[in-house]
């Protein structure tokens, strides 16, 4: 089976399995709940909860094999690697599943830490920490694999700088006490861009007459442009809700 025709089926499993999910009485999961989870600032709302459900046998397949946060934090870690390697290679589908399902193991993470109670300043510092190597790692794949754009290393290196400063201005902000998840390109959104571009890319360009590269050229410079502009409007949110504790009324 081509690439195209194997996300052709997972998009119609997703879609018949959302299907099945809103009849079911689209029930909210209490983790993602009380995390506040949101995705495109919470119009994706429906599909965070959809995909938890989705998981829900995954989840609980790991809790009774007793596999740890851990565990998913180095998978993740190392799903991120190979995904750079990948792009880097122009294995752009293969990349694009395994980015997949370094976003599984990055959800599963946290959800086995607090369904077994176990999570921590450790894990959170771990799983955060990780979060940017991986980025890291897979901005350098297309940095390399769109060296034949005149601006594609310079649009990746970007998208590796925004990112990085769309977590920073957070961390700054949660280290003086407040807490920001304000912004559109967040690191779901990231990651579900970069994965799509990746499984699609080759299908786009050919049917279109492009370089291949050229859609994932676009998407990586809307990466790279929005989060400047998180990263922008965190910094300015913050300094309004500090000024605002400086002086109040």
């Amino acid at each position: 089976m081509s690439g195209i025709g194997a996300v052709g089926l997972v998009l119609l499993a997703s879609l018949a399995s959302m299907a099945v999910y809103a009849l079911g009485g689209r029930r909210k999961d209490k983790d993602a709940t009380r995390k506040g989870s949101q995705f495109l600032m919470g119009a994706g709302d429906f599909l965070v909860h959809w995909f938890m459900w989705v998981l829900g046998p995954v989840d609980r397949a790991a809790l009774r094999l007793g596999l740890t946060p851990d565990f998913f934090n180095f998978a993740g870690l190392g799903l991120g690697v190979v995904a750079g390697l990948l792009i880097a290679g122009g294995e752009l589908i293969a990349a694009g599943w395994v980015i997949a399902a370094g976003g599984v193991c990055d959800i599963l993470d946290g959800r086995l830490a607090r369904a077994l109670r176990v999570d921590s300043d450790y894990g959170k510092f771990i799983d955060s920490t990780f979060d940017r190597f991986v980025e890291v790692f897979v901005f350098l794949g297309f940095t390399y694999h769109l060296r034949g754009f005149a601006l594609g290393p310079a649009m990746a290196t970007a998208a590796i700088c925004g990112s990085l400063l769309v977590s920073y201005t957070r961390a700054r902000g949660e280290s003086v006490g407040v807490l920001c998840k304000e912004g559109l390109m967040q690191r779901a959104e990231r990651l579900v861009l970069t994965c799509l571009v990746c499984l699609t890319d080759g299908f786009i360009t050919r049917r279109a007459g492009w370089p291949p590269g050229t859609a994932a050229l676009w998407v990586v410079s809307l990466i790279a442009v929005g989060t400047f502009v998180t990263a922008a409007h965190r910094t300015l949110w913050i300094a309004t809700r500090l000024r605002e504790r400086r002086n109040p009324d």
